[in-house]
């Protein structure tokens, strides 16, 4: 096992998830909207590296409807009323934690420093981070903040922000998340060792090699 002087996680699919219906949301914003549904919650994840910055969450899904509405042939003018009734009914704080999730962190804590680093706004992220009451669990938190300078994963500015929080190195840290575009293509970049948590929703790696692969965070213990 390796010894790291932080540890880093992301947030959404990797300690947590929404305990919120992920194709019911969708029906109901679709609903709210006025609209036939032209996609599914699998097509809105697989648009979502396709995307340019954005500066709040309501941009953030204008982009995402706009990008969606375009691959299934449907014109984009919906994407703001589709924003806004996603948002509307979207809940942050309906999370719980991912299996093995609160014990990883607490374990990450017991070894060293520790660090968030998520491609999610402060105001939206730290409600998530309140109702899990982990909210005071790190050493360190890097939200997307594009004007700031903080663009999102896999950005190297989100690590850099991190790392020079935690006052660690690069080759002393690993980052831990489930997007292989995101977590562990940004990781490997800033030279972290990084470790992909598998949902199911990515492929395989690819380009993309974790230094270490992981099924669950019920299995954290075995790399640190």
């Amino acid at each position: 096992m390796a010894a790291y002087d932080a540890i880093c996680f992301d947030l959404d699919m990797t300690l947590c998830e929404s305990t919120q219906n992920p194709a019911g949301l969708l029906e109901s914003a679709f609903a709210g909207a006025g609209c036939e549904p032209f996609c599914t919650p699998v097509e809105l994840r697989a648009a979502v590296p396709d995307l340019p910055t954005a500066e709040t969450d309501r941009e953030f899904y204008e982009h995402l409807f706009t990008e969606v509405a375009g691959r299934a042939g449907v014109a984009s003018d919906i994407a703001p009323d589709l924003a806004r009734e996603y948002l509307e009914r979207q809940d942050p704080t309906a999370v719980g934690f991912r299996p093995g999730a609160k014990a990883a962190l607490e374990h990450a804590r017991d070894l060293g420093r520790v660090g968030l680093i998520t491609n999610g706004g402060r105001k939206t992220q730290t409600r998530k981070l309140e109702a899990l009451g982990i909210a005071d669990a790190f050493d360190a938190r890097v939200f997307t903040e594009p004007s700031a300078g903080i663009h999102p994963k896999p950005s190297a500015a989100p690590f850099e922000r991190a790392l020079a929080d935690l006052a660690v190195a690069p080759d002393a840290a690993i980052h831990v998340g489930d997007s292989l575009h995101a977590d562990i293509a940004g990781a490997n970049a800033m030279g972290l060792d990084s470790a992909w948590l598998d949902t199911g929703r990515d492929g395989d790696p690819g380009d993309h090699e974790p230094t270490y692969e992981l099924a669950s965070l019920e299995s954290f213990e075995t790399i640190v």
